[in-house]
């Protein structure tokens, strides 16, 4: 697992929604004749730049009904526009009607690494509220590095099967030295396969790819819905290009102003209250495979089982057996939408009982990896973005194990994984570019902070904080379990992002739901 930046909305989005998703096929003959052009925009674009804003799109059919695709061009280097070009896959779906078309919808769903495109033809086209998809052209574009547009790859299907079982919480010197030696082999593996892109995969170059397509897509500002890491893509943005901030919804927001170890360890909390919150409800049920007594007696349990899946991992079904890492990954997947935890109370019976096959499952989906072996690109995408963004939590194993109390006490479950977890950046071929820092956007329109007060992967201070330091930002709250909250079942949450997003009126500062 990867504790420097948040994941899983992808997933969690279309797994509530029950679709299977089809991507883009580049083969389709079928045309669109209309170009974008691009719209005139707060200040003038560099002249090294024209070009790039200038390029029409040609949108064609791409196989999934309702949606066209195409494909855009940006610097590979934007501080040296001229060294060549990286090809970005985007998707639409244009406003449905009634009402007069406000301008384009840009969507994307965190990871880093997630499919925005998926996203978008699996979950947001279809199922954002009608009055918002009736007013906005959907649009998405799969981030440089990630999916469709140029992924980043490090390690082969049975290299990253051998990657996920890897013992992230060492007993001995042996284990440390084993698990230094994954996070190098990953490293060095995404160095073999993607060398030209890694140091190109910034959050800052991404939102600057997002500029260049709002003015394709005709926009003189940008309407966007960020999730999760989406929301520090949208912040990021507004830094940049404060006079066409349109309206902004960051959702599950991320407090760009942390260091990555402080950032690791508020998530590692995150983790806790999430699972403090599943377990109360789980001991209520009878039957609970963690008991039926207290939140901590189950802690204490679902410590026990991982400390016996460490000494003796059970069968699956499949060719992997169930060890402590795949099993902690398989909890953690389930903590972002409660609507999982029927299927992690049925999991952790399972494996009681000597069958893994259910927490395999929970971890596989997590990690995006096909019934047949093959891995999504999410993974190697997100400890792309995550290590060129920010510095490492950790650069030695010495550094880790002085630093496992503060974990530890952050989460008696989780806390141990996720110190060892933050040190996977240590050893990355490419320097960070970024550092942390506050994000004002001086200038910029009302922007619109979501966060969640039991949320695991972006914690609820995170969206306090991000709202503060926003000169136009507004915090909305809801109170409640789960990743991100627009689109969850919260009526107050929804009339509030949809009247922003309809009519540009933001909720009041503070407004709280639940």
């Amino acid at each position: 697992m990867d504790t420097r930046r948040p994941l899983r909305t992808l997933a969690i989005a279309l797994g509530t929604a029950g679709l299977l998703i089809s991507g883009c096929s580049s083969g389709s003959s079928t045309t669109d004749a209309s170009s974008s052009t691009p719209a005139a925009t707060a200040s003038p674009v560099p002249a090294a730049l024209k070009t790039y804003y200038a390029q029409h799109l040609s949108w064609r059919d791409c196989g999934v009904t309702g949606f066209q695709c195409t494909t855009m061009k940006a610097p590979l280097d934007y501080a040296k526009p001229d060294a060549g070009e990286i090809k970005l896959a985007v998707s639409r779906k244009k406003a449905t009607g009634p009402g007069k078309r406000i301008g384009s919808l840009l969507v994307n769903p965190g990871g880093p690494g997630g499919s925005a495109i998926e996203y978008l033809q699996g979950y947001a086209a279809v199922g954002y509220p009608a009055q918002v998809r009736a007013r906005y052209d959907m649009v998405a574009i799969d981030p440089r590095g990630v999916a469709r547009s140029e992924p980043v790859t490090c390690l082969t299907g049975p290299q990253m099967d051998a990657y996920t079982q890897v013992d992230q919480t060492p007993d001995d010197a042996g284990e440390v030295t084993a698990l230094s030696g994954a996070f190098k082999k990953f490293a060095t593996g995404c160095e073999k396969r993607s060398a030209e892109i890694l140091p190109h995969v910034s959050t800052v170059e991404t939102a600057r790819d997002m500029d260049v397509l709002r003015a394709l897509l005709g926009d003189d500002r940008l309407n966007y819905v960020g999730a999760s890491y989406g929301t520090f893509l949208g912040a990021t943005y507004a830094e940049l290009f404060p006079a066409r901030v349109g309206r902004l919804v960051l959702d599950g927001a991320m407090d760009p102003s942390l260091p990555s170890v402080e950032m690791n360890r508020d998530q590692t909390a995150g983790f806790e209250t999430a699972f403090q919150s599943f377990a109360g409800d789980c001991v209520k049920k009878s039957g609970c495979p963690l008991g039926t007594t207290s939140a901590s007696d189950a802690a204490d349990r679902l410590k026990q089982l991982f400390a016996g899946l460490d000494a003796k991992p059970i069968a699956t079904g499949d060719s992997r057996k169930l060890g402590e890492s795949l099993a902690t990954t398989g909890v953690i997947a389930a903590m972002y939408d409660e609507a999982a935890w029927p299927q992690l109370r049925d999991a952790l019976t399972a494996a009681k009982k000597g069958d893994g096959s259910g927490l395999l499952s929970l971890a596989d989906s997590y990690y995006e990896r096909e019934p047949n072996g093959r891995y999504a690109n999410l993974m190697y995408a997100n400890a792309a973005v995550n290590c060129i963004d920010l510095p490492p939590a950790f650069t030695t194993s010495a550094a880790v194990t002085k630093s496992l109390p503060t974990f530890e006490k952050a989460s008696p479950v989780f806390g141990k994984g996720f110190a060892w977890a933050s040190l996977n950046c240590a050893y990355w071929p490419v320097r960070a570019t970024g550092t942390p820092h506050r994000i004002k956007a001086e200038g910029a329109a009302p922007i619109v902070v979501v966060g969640t007060t039991r949320d695991p992967a972006t914690p609820y201070k995170w969206a306090k904080s991000l709202a503060g330091q926003l000169s136009s930002g507004t915090l909305l709250t809801y109170q409640g379990d789960g990743h991100t909250a627009y689109g969850r079942g919260s009526d107050c949450i929804d009339t509030a992002i949809n009247t922003y997003l309809l009519e540009g009126t933001p909720p009041s500062d503070g407004k709280t739901c639940s």
